[in-house]
């Protein structure tokens, strides 16, 4: 495992975090020029999962994992991405204007916020400054375009980008093996 600079690691006592082999974390001071020296940033709230496979390199991104993110192997995520399983704040404007916390003093608000999984397979690249959002699947061997939003899931094999991201290219894998 290699962590070049610092980056923020919040970690909940009852989350599980767990990190193949070979893993590598750029986080600011320049090391990707494209992350505009942003730290980085993991952070796993009660009961999260965040799960990441052998030969991952991330660079000054931020995984944030109400519920649970799962990066396969051979997976690169580019500067300054952003993948968040949940809508962090209720929809509802009374319950997040309420102030209302539950007895461990943690915001009501926060916790009634949606969440649904984030699943990256293998061989997946993503550009960067991308928003992975909750309950996206990314498909193995995707690459999804630089600056992208990604809403829904986007199958294997393909190139997607946009704002919303949309599949752009069907690819043949079995041409690079």
């Amino acid at each position: 495992m290699q962590i070049y600079n610092q980056f923020y690691l919040i970690k909940h006592p009852t989350a599980n975090i767990s990190i193949g082999d070979n893993f590598e974390f750029t986080s600011g001071e320049a090391f990707n020029p494209l992350c505009r020296n942003i730290r980085g940033c993991i952070y796993a709230c009660e009961n999260a999962i965040i799960k990441i496979g052998n030969n991952v390199g991330i660079s000054s991104a931020c995984l944030w994992a109400k519920e649970k993110i799962e990066i396969g192997k051979n997976v690169k995520i580019g500067g300054d991405c952003i993948l968040m399983d949940t809508d962090a704040h209720t929809l509802d404007f009374r319950i997040r204007n309420s102030g209302q916390t539950d007895d461990k003093g943690e915001a009501i608000d926060t916790i009634l916020a949606n969440s649904k999984p984030i699943i990256i397979e293998d061989d997946v690249l993503i550009g960067t400054r991308c928003i992975i959002l909750k309950g996206v699947t990314i498909g193995a061997r995707s690459i999804i375009g630089s600056g992208s939003i990604v809403t829904k899931s986007i199958p294997n094999d393909c190139i997607a980008a946009g704002n919303p991201c949309k599949v752009i290219k069907h690819i043949n894998s079995t041409q690079y093996k």
